[in-house]
């Protein structure tokens, strides 16, 4: 009945079902939720865009997918500065020159080199071995101490000591007074909302909701002659080499009588003692628009994940790839069946990466007969 059978509804499934569909390809796009846009599902609450599962500020330097994205919705101009609250002290996030004079009272890029290279020396650290050896060499041990330590490790569970050098080593440091945190050219939040932009770009495609293909698979599985699925691979495997770990995410919503709570779209909390790591105010991706008498703030709190939770953050340590690596193995058994997207593939990509990923894959079916 079809060609494509597509589980998932999110960024990487829509993708791929726009770009097949456009081609000449039947597809059946299947989600267990009972919306379309995964993780960037959004939802007006109080005449205000919330962003349900965390905020998503969509940043790019690939004009193929910014091109990709404008079919569907055009961008307002936000430029994402978060702020970091260290038990009542303000700093500018990304690290740069405000933060610098804030913290030590620099006022040329000179001296704030200066100050961080004196720390870099004093910790005697030659190689990095884990990410609070590597932060130490990237920014020094206060900002290291301040700003990255709590957070991080609230975030992910455990030690600095105990995680891998990489995960900060694309760690944003600008020695200009510039608060944007992202570099990339392309920016912004869709105008109309993501969830506007998903069901546009699903248009004309059949789109089934609340129904889990892992719950159906014998019903499903022979509609298609290839099935996409981007949903976490061990799953679709039943675990059948164990469990890979991952980061789950825990939000509380509330709605305030006031127009403004905090003056920024987020504020991450750096100190370990804060349960959460941020408070986002979704009107601020908008300039405040949507509600003079309310604002809509949601607190994020880190959590371990466990079967039947949302995975968000995959925990990419050596143990867990190798496991990894098993299951990918596995999937190549059945070339029917190709897996995609964050969970499909394992990785933590930025949404440009997962479109451009979905984007290349489409381009590699187009030039397959099935």
């Amino acid at each position: 009945m079809y060609d494509y059978l597509i589980a998932g509804a999110g960024l990487a499934g829509s993708v791929f079902a726009r770009v097949m569909t456009d081609c000449g390809r039947k597809c059946l796009v299947l989600d267990r939720r009972g919306h379309v846009g995964g993780n960037i599902y959004s939802e007006i609450v109080e005449g205000i865009e919330v962003h349900k599962y965390g905020p998503h500020i969509f940043h790019t330097d690939n004009e193929e997918v910014w091109k990709f994205l404008n079919r569907f919705s055009s961008f307002n101009h936000f430029i994402y500065s978060p702020i970091a609250n260290y038990k009542g002290e303000l700093y500018n996030l990304p690290f740069n020159m405000n933060t610098f004079h804030s913290l030590w009272g620099c006022v040329t890029p000179e001296e704030a080199m200066g100050k961080i290279a004196g720390q870099k020396q004093a910790s005697g650290i030659i190689e990095p071995g884990n990410l609070e050896e590597q932060a130490v060499m990237l920014v020094g041990r206060d900002i290291y101490e301040k700003l990255i330590k709590g957070y991080t490790e609230k975030q992910w569970g455990r030690p600095c000591r105990e995680l891998p050098a990489y995960i900060i080593r694309r760690l944003p440091v600008r020695f200009t007074f510039d608060n944007n945190y992202f570099n990339h050219p392309y920016q912004g939040i869709p105008t109309e909302g993501y969830t506007k932009m998903i069901e546009k770009m699903l248009d004309g495609i059949e789109v089934r909701l609340d129904i889990d293909y892992l719950d159906h698979k014998s019903e499903y599985e022979n509609t298609a002659k290839k099935i996409i699925y981007t949903g976490a691979i061990d799953e679709y495997f039943d675990y059948c080499f164990g469990e890979l770990e991952y980061r789950s995410l825990r939000f509380e919503t509330e709605i305030l009588d006031i127009d403004n709570y905090q003056g920024a779209a987020g504020v991450n909390y750096t100190d370990k003692e804060t349960p959460y790591t941020r408070i986002i105010e979704h009107k601020h991706f908008h300039f405040g628009k949507g509600n003079a008498e309310k604002t809509v703030i949601t607190r994020e709190y880190p959590a371990s994940w466990k079967k039947g939770d949302e995975p968000y953050y995959p925990v990419n340590d050596k143990k867990n790839i190798k496991l990894y690596e098993r299951y990918k193995k596995e999937s190549m058994k059945n070339p029917r069946v190709i897996f995609a997207g964050r969970m499909g593939t394992y990785q933590y990509y930025d949404m440009d990466k997962v479109i451009a990923s979905a984007l290349e894959l489409a381009d590699t079916e187009k030039r397959v007969r099935i």
